[in-house]
């Protein structure tokens, strides 16, 4: 057993739920979140907003899959990610669940 987590800009939600109904993942749980960079090591001509903070509207997946279905998804997030023409990309991580009840 895995567990997935997902965590995007909002704009990617539909996108996400895509990959993972494709997936065969049915089974999983998002949330609204705010996505927060700090800018203050950055040079100012080198920070486009002008700001030591920035946040966006994020949104984060979580879903308990088996390795097969894990890896698929990892996969297609990684071939979805080279076709985006942003700079912002769908993040991943599949981590071990030791025990489970």
């Amino acid at each position: 057993m895995k567990l997935l987590m997902i965590t995007a800009i909002e704009a990617f939600e539909k996108d996400i739920k895509f990959l993972l109904k494709r997936c065969s993942i049915i089974n999983f749980s998002y949330t609204n979140v705010k996505g927060h960079r700090d800018f203050s090591e950055e040079s100012v001509g080198d920070n486009w907003f002008a700001s030591d903070m920035n946040e966006s509207q994020s949104i984060i997946f979580y879903a308990f899959v088996p390795k097969e279905k894990s890896d698929n998804l990892f996969e297609s997030i990684k071939t979805f990610n080279k076709q985006q023409r942003t700079s912002s990309k769908v993040h991943v991580v599949v981590l071990n669940i030791e025990k489970s009840n």
